[in-house]
């Protein structure tokens, strides 16, 4: 019971802050119709409830089930047979993750079956296979300790690259207008679901490894299941060009709603967004696979006692209850709340420019609501024993990603194109990798994917639609990539702090070694004196 009301706390502390805001904007700047207000603050009800009952139900099940296989994986003497595992579970688990369903809703590959939209799929199985290479690749490294920046830093570049040939060739070769797209999938795939169990897998291979680096090296495989679909998905976008799926949200459907009318929306199938049975059969779609792996696991390895199987079961039940009631809030309350508020901000006039600061401010508060930092803050105090505090990263990654909303912002007020923005965003935290402690590049980029999850796709991604559609704007080339720049300015921000630490530190043993000196120096001294004078 002491863990449900702290982890009801924790929600409440995350989300508040966010209603305040709204409430501030519909009351002075942004006024919206009293009917989505509602929805907005029962959306926050299921956002609270939710975000508690699935912090529990991961903690019970997601993270046993991925630090199992992950034993199961570094004991293995075998080469090919681990490598092929984590690549079956990458792919899977991608296709589990519904901020990935979330963006791939917005975009059309030019791919349909009838009435069916292939390309969502295509969009969505691309994703996957670069998550899946990737873990693979994560395992590879972490069982020959490479540093992380010696993998990263290369395979940024080969992205930047790609991203830089749709401009170079004129769009010959892929589109402009895709670029964002691409850095914004390597930010969804990594969500509520992913993030719990990659990084429960990585903290299982590390260790069975003896050596004091090993802690370190469970951090790093979310970043690298994040580079490997921006390299994907702009290897996609080379030969198909997508356009945006942009269904409008019409508050006048809302305006004579009555209290129980708004709070009857989240449970109809009629609304645009399905109301709750969708998310249920989404999110229970979105489980099979990872349940099916967990069967087969237990069958093979025979890792878990019956308690340990009745607990992780009732974990999954927790994860699906809290995952479908934050899903649910977050697409019928928070996100025509965002784009409405963008949208009434984006046509006010000189107004438009206040975008900026309140961009930032959502932001600052916006990413303390994800699900998956929890997770985050909580497994790097552990692993660091405390010396990297919770308090620490959860603010690091605030001013990176109100950094971040504040520069997309400025992308859409001006027209600003994202890829000098991406080349130098990647080149300043890329060039600190060198200077900094291994395991806060690790951290760092691990949280860049953990930070742009479903409150970004489905608060922040809207507010930025419904401001550049307002202005006329291009919403493929100027509103999406936003994710993208939550997902990078975090490796700045937590790559400084690590900078900072490292400095004191070397301060700090540099005084120590001169408190030293000049100890011995007074026992030299001392000695020289007992000599002389007998």
């Amino acid at each position: 019971m002491r863990l449900f009301f702290g982890s009801i706390k924790e929600s409440l502390q995350s989300v508040l802050p966010i209603c305040a805001i709204v409430l501030a904007l519909t009351i002075s700047l942004s006024p919206i119709l009293p009917g989505v207000m509602v929805m907005f603050l029962f959306g926050s009800l299921f956002i609270i409830g939710g975000m508690s009952i699935f912090t529990i139900g991961s903690n019970i099940c997601m993270q046993p089930i991925g630090d199992g296989i992950g034993v199961i994986i570094g004991k293995s003497k075998k080469k090919l047979l681990p490598i092929l595992v984590c690549f079956v579970v990458g792919f899977l688990i991608t296709i589990a993750e519904p901020d990935l369903t979330v963006l791939a809703d917005k975009i059309d590959m030019g791919v349909k079956i009838g009435n069916f939209n292939a390309g969502k799929w295509i969009l969505i199985l691309c994703v996957a296979l670069g998550v899946g290479l990737f873990l693979a690749v994560a395992l590879i490294r972490t069982r020959r300790r490479i540093p992380l920046s010696y993998i990263l830093v290369p395979l940024y570049g080969v992205a930047l690259v790609l991203a830089t040939l749709p401009y170079i060739t004129g769009n010959k070769l892929g589109t402009t207008e895709f670029i964002p797209t691409a850095f914004d999938s390597g930010g969804v795939t990594t969500g509520p679901i992913t993030v719990p169990f990659i990084m429960a897998l990585g903290a299982g291979i590390a260790s069975m490894r003896k050596d004091k680096n090993s802690g370190q090296d469970s951090f790093g495989l979310v970043s690298l299941c994040s580079i490997g679909p921006i390299l994907s998905v702009l290897a996609l976008g080379l030969i198909r060009k997508p356009t945006v799926v942009n269904e409008p949200f019409n508050p006048e459907l809302y305006r004579n709603f009555t209290t129980k009318d708004a709070f009857l929306e989240f449970f109809s199938p009629t609304v645009a967004h399905g109301g709750i049975a969708q998310y249920m059969s989404e999110v229970a779609l979105a489980f099979l696979p990872i349940v099916a792996m967990f069967i087969i696991f237990q069958l093979i390895f025979k890792r878990f006692n019956k308690l340990q199987i009745t607990k992780i079961c009732v974990g999954f039940l927790y994860t699906y209850v809290g995952l479908v009631l934050f899903l649910t809030g977050a697409n019928i309350g928070f996100m025509p709340t965002g784009q409405l508020i963008g949208s009434v901000l984006g046509s006010s006039g000189w107004l438009k420019w206040l975008l900026i600061p309140i961009g930032m401010l959502l932001g600052y508060f916006v990413v303390a609501a994800e699900p998956a930092v929890h997770t985050l803050k909580k497994q790097v105090a552990e692993v660091t024993n405390g010396a990297i505090s919770e308090k620490s990263i959860g603010l690091a990654l605030s001013i990176g990603v109100a950094v971040s909303v504040g520069i997309s912002m400025v992308r859409i007020l001006t027209g600003l194109s994202i890829l000098p923005v991406l080349i130098i965003g990647y080149i300043i935290p890329l060039a600190i990798t060198f200077f900094v402690p291994r395991i806060y590049t690790a951290i760092a980029f691990d949280s860049g994917g953990v930070a742009s999850g479903p409150m970004a796709t489905t608060f922040i991604l809207p507010f930025a639609i419904g401001a550049c559609t307002a202005m006329g704007g291009n919403v493929l080339e100027s509103a999406f990539g936003i994710v993208a720049m939550i997902a990078m300015t975090p490796l700045i921000t937590i790559q400084v702090l690590g900078l900072i630490g490292k400095i004191k530190q070397d301060k700090m043993l540099k005084r120590i070694h001169s408190e030293i000196e000049q100890i011995d120096d007074g026992i030299c001294y001392f000695d020289e004196e007992v000599l002389v004078n007998g």
